[in-house]
């Protein structure tokens, strides 16, 4: 059987966005959430640093906000726990990694299982990690583009949610190419979610359907 989760109507959704640095793509769900017809509220942001950009555009939007680091805890095991139970205090129905340099743990995993997604800037499988843009034009593909999946416990292998593609232009450099992606992941991202929570979705072994 599929594992089903939403749509979570009458009341809006409530997202917990985790970030690095930043926060554009958070930004973009902040700006979505404002309409009331989006389906979602974004009801805390977390960082795994201090001092991020992305915390202060949640600060300034009145959102909670919260600061994991790993050298506070004894260990990634325990820096795991307290991140889940930090995000667990603000009831999420979906979490989001906008640009979130962590990779989290079981604890976190088994948690939030099928509501944790992650967005990369490449057609996954291709070019997973953090160089997407960079690698696509070493290898010198026609097409690459953004990749909205469930974070699993491998790096970049989760069930894909939603992929859009953008063209290889000759001239592109790392940097164009790279600002482009960008374009497209976030208005991937911020349609995607409203999707999600407006209709529901469910997960079948690898393949994620919305409704």
């Amino acid at each position: 059987m599929p594992d089903t989760f939403g749509p979570f109507a009458p009341g809006p959704a409530r997202l917990v966005v985790l970030i690095s640095g930043s926060g554009t793509n958070l930004q973009a769900l902040l700006e979505a959430a404002e309409d009331p017809a989006y389906g979602a509220e974004v009801v805390a942001v977390g960082a795994d640093r201090p001092g991020t950009g992305g915390i202060e555009r949640a600060e300034a939007k009145g959102v909670a906000t919260f600061t994991c680091r790993v050298a506070d805890h004894s260990d990634r095991t325990a820096w795991d726990a307290a991140l889940t139970a930090q995000v667990a205090a603000h009831q999420p129905d979906l979490i989001i990694s906008a640009g979130f340099l962590k990779l989290v743990g079981p604890v976190f995993l088994d948690r939030f299982a099928g509501v944790y997604l992650n967005t990369h800037n490449a057609l996954l499988p291709s070019f997973p990690g953090m160089h997407g843009p960079r690698d696509a034009l070493n290898y010198g593909v026609k097409v690459t583009g953004a990749t909205l999946f469930v974070v699993d416990a491998g790096v970049d292998t989760g069930a894909i949610v939603a992929q859009v593609a953008v063209p290889v232009r000759d001239d592109d450099d790392e940097a164009s190419l790279t600002e482009r992606v960008k374009t497209a992941e976030r208005q991937q991202l911020v349609e995607t979610v409203g999707r999600m929570v407006r209709e529901g979705w469910t997960a079948t072994d690898r393949r994620v359907r919305i409704p």
